[in-house]
């Protein structure tokens, strides 16, 4: 079985937070289940199909989970541990849990643990994962952000499509503030993709020059 941090690594980077499956310790606040004395069965799914689970208890402060693992081919093995609990209170009242991650040496408080070869769930960090957008290049990130401000604009989607027109009841001042963020992140993005795909001046970098339309 592999220790925390190994396996596969994507090309040129880590391994990000969605290739693993998680446990939220929000969730499990939210649906009123971090009670001392509970006991109940948590599943993932894809599609409405069950695809693993575990067993957790609830004590003092902690929660104790149950599961059975295995790496690849490798024998099923049983898990069973305590992960425990920390609380900071909030400014309006009310307590924020956490998981203290439980790898020998770690301790950080985190809301979300993650299972990997290790089969153990620990923090992000245990397991050196990044977080999808920091897998992005800078034109792939700048693509995201164009595509959320015409989103907000109710703009049709693709940076390619034309701009539409100020929303009605947003002030013009606001309007021309996203106009130019959204123009800053289109040119950005072409000069990336054209950069990468190593084209002339005039193939999609000509693009550019397309966005000076009139609003």
């Amino acid at each position: 079985m592999g220790g925390i941090g190994s396996g596969r690594h994507h090309q040129g980077g880590k391994n990000t937070t969605s290739d693993y499956r998680s446990l939220d310790v929000r969730r499990l606040h939210r649906e009123g289940l971090l009670t001392q004395g509970q006991a109940f069965g948590w599943n993932w799914k894809c599609d409405g199909e069950a695809l693993a689970s575990t067993s957790i208890r609830t004590a003092a402060d902690q929660v104790i989970l149950s599961y059975r693992h295995r790496c690849g081919s490798d024998e099923w093995h049983p898990m069973e541990y305590a992960v425990r609990l920390d609380w900071t209170a909030c400014t309006y009242g009310g307590a924020r849990p956490w998981f203290l991650c439980p790898a020998d040496g770690c301790g950080r408080r985190v809301a979300l643990l993650y299972i990997g070869r290790a089969g153990l769930f620990v923090c992000r960090h245990c397991y050196r994962l990044a977080y999808d957008c920091q897998r992005e290049s800078d034109d792939d990130r700048a693509t995201r952000r164009a595509e959320r401000t015409r989103q907000r604009m109710g703009w049709e989607p693709g940076i390619l499509n034309f701009p539409g027109r100020r929303p009605k009841g947003m002030h013009r001042r606001t309007f021309e503030r996203l106009q130019a963020q959204h123009d800053a992140f289109v040119r950005s993005s072409i000069a990336g993709m054209a950069a990468r795909l190593r084209l002339a001046e005039h193939g999609l970098g000509g693009l550019l020059d397309d966005l000076d339309v009139e609003w």
